[in-house]
């Protein structure tokens, strides 16, 4: 599975450039910065929260989940056993 940002759509939205989204939110441009290129293994709430504040949004405009090929082919339950019939 992946989870996608959609930062870049809602800084552009907001016409915002990332220094001032940073300085507004209190986190750095470079850590702003790998969350936008989806290269962020975790985000906190409260930075998901201080974001959707800034950015007058919600968590799912900025969020969304997009499945894997091998998850849209059928492939076995998330549990990874396979259900016998």
């Amino acid at each position: 599975m992946a989870v996608v940002v959609d930062l870049d759509v809602m800084l552009a939205r907001r016409k915002m450039p990332v220094g001032v989204l940073a300085e507004r939110v209190g986190i750095t441009a470079a850590n702003l910065s790998v969350l936008k290129n989806g290269r962020a293994r975790a985000v906190r709430f409260s930075t998901l929260a201080a974001l959707c504040e800034v950015l007058d949004c919600q968590p799912g405009d900025l969020l969304r989940w997009e499945p894997d090929v091998a998850d849209s082919a059928g492939s076995a339950d998330p549990g990874g056993s396979e259900l016998a019939s």
